[in-house]
């Protein structure tokens, strides 16, 4: 049947391409119980939801920053928001790189340790220049804790689990942008900027005795160790098993030294060619637009309703974002869900054959409701419509961001298991230069035009973004084939 995914004429089952069930798993994948490995996905989960708020959560306070400090909010957005973006997919390169060959466990704590630091130092800035100085440190501090959770992902889950899992994430992630916006409002209209800092820091030192203690490696590739192969349609899946048991406090240590041989160096400039794979160049151009236009209607919503006829308190513009967390909460689940179980019954009905781009059926769901939010956003704004209006437009798109992050990044675990790190980088790497332009020149440019105008254009870029999604369905697997046959990627890989 294929459900209209084109067969490779060369290669009957290229990377990706699996049997549901086909074989049974010999031996184990890591000596960790469902319950420990569900914990360790929490714990990261929600310490990402929690840094990715560190870059949202002055959007309630921009045009105090601004005041406070006597710079333009062109200039707060972009320092304060856009640079702290741009430093996390920066640094992913090489704590990523880092992370392949010491392992993932050393960043998570060197990360939550460094956040600490900066929360502290953000609550005793006395300048703009020291707080923008602080933002980039953070930015840099922040990248393992946003980006190397997808990749746990794979390490700990089989195929058909990893929707599921990705969903607590993408729940944690959205509670992040939007729900830290309504608390963070509320912190800055009673105690201000700084104590936005001082909670978050709390929080930070809450997660670190969590993170010692259940987030142990899970990043195992040297020879040393012995695998277990799981067999899926003719693709090899390799499984890491340790040759015994380790006891758990030796699980604590936290450098183990080299895990595997590979070159660091190489490690870090793997990711810029791998943006000529076309899932990953798919996946980056789409993750990377959807959040990037979460960002952007949160700031510029904050910009429309504290101005007339709105004039909203910044505790007020935090508030506006609850009914996105609400639609957010319904949608990454559901979403998780569908990833899973939509892919899972087509592959049924497929002879028991899974193809990755069947998890690209979730942007059907994607498409309407973010070009109808955006164009109804724009709209109502602009008409100066009650504020339940713009709220239900902004709900809406906030509801196709998680159907489209699992989407895109479920399909390049599925495509590229093996790179799915580097490939990260590339993806978040693209989403920081989004965010970073869009929050640098958007606020001028929704000064200049209008919301009408500007909503309208990234409804369009948008729409053009979503119809991607046919060719990469249709001809995915060919490209699938394409992609393991050139020596472009022996050599990559090699």
């Amino acid at each position: 049947m294929g459900w209209g995914v084109l067969q490779d004429p060369l290669m009957e089952n290229p990377p990706g391409t699996a049997t549901i069930g086909a074989s049974p798993v010999i031996g184990q994948e890591i000596y960790w119980s469902p319950l420990w490995k569900n914990t360790i996905m929490v714990i990261l989960a929600f310490s990402s939801g929690l840094t990715t708020a560190l870059g949202p959560m002055l959007t309630p306070g921009l045009h105090t920053i601004a005041v406070q400090y006597n710079v333009s909010l062109d200039m707060v957005s972009s320092f304060m928001i856009g640079f702290f973006a741009f430093w996390i997919g920066s640094t992913t390169f090489f704590t990523a790189a880092g992370a392949n060959i010491w392992g993932k466990r050393p960043f998570f704590l060197i990360s939550t340790v460094i956040l600490i630091g900066t929360c502290v130092w953000g609550y005793l800035a006395s300048s703009f220049q020291s707080l923008a100085a602080m933002r980039v440190v953070q930015g840099m501090a922040s990248a393992p804790l946003e980006t190397l959770v997808t990749s746990s992902v794979s390490d700990l889950f089989f195929v058909h689990q990893r929707g599921s899992r990705l969903a607590i994430w993408g729940v944690m992630l959205a509670s992040g942008v939007l729900l830290g916006q309504t608390i963070s409002g509320y912190i800055i209209q009673t105690l201000g900027i700084r104590s936005t800092f001082a909670i978050a820091g709390m929080i930070f030192i809450f997660l670190l005795p969590l993170t010692y203690f259940f987030v142990l490696e899970t990043t195992f590739t040297s020879p040393r160790e012995r695998t277990a192969q799981l067999q899926e349609k003719g693709n090899s899946f390799w499984m890491i098993e340790h040759d015994g048991r380790e006891p758990y406090r030796r699980q604590l240590r936290v450098f183990r030294g080299r895990l595997s041989p590979e070159s660091y160096w190489k490690g870090v400039i793997k990711p810029f060619p791998l943006i000529a794979y076309p899932a990953v160049l798919f996946s980056t151009i789409v993750y990377g637009s959807f959040f990037t236009w979460l960002l952007v209607i949160s700031l510029l919503s904050a910009t429309a309703f504290g101005s007339p006829p709105y004039n909203l308190t910044p505790s007020q513009i935090g508030l506006t974002n609850l009914p996105l967390f609400g639609v957010a909460l319904l949608g990454s689940p559901l979403s998780g869900w569908m990833a899973d179980t939509v892919a899972k019954g087509m592959a049924r009905r497929n002879r028991g054959v899974f193809e990755p781009e069947f998890r690209l059926t979730l942007m059907l769901v994607a498409m309407p409701l973010s070009t109808i939010g955006f164009l109804g956003f724009g709209t109502s704004v602009h008409n100066h419509a009650p504020l339940a209006w713009p709220l239900v437009f902004m709900s809406l798109h906030a509801l196709s961001v998680p159907f489209a992050t699992q989407a895109s990044l479920t399909y390049v675990i599925d495509c590229h298991p093996r790179d799915a790190n580097q490939a990260f980088v590339t993806i978040n790497f693209a989403k920081a230069v989004f965010t970073f332009l869009a929050t640098t020149y958007v606020n001028g440019w929704y000064l200049r035009v209008g919301p009408r105008q500007v909503f309208y254009v990234i409804a369009a870029v948008n729409l053009g973004v979503c119809t991607l999604t046919g060719p990469a369905y249709v001809f995915g697997k060919r490209f699938r084939g394409m992609v393991a046959r050139s020596r472009f990627a022996q050599k990559l890989s090699g």
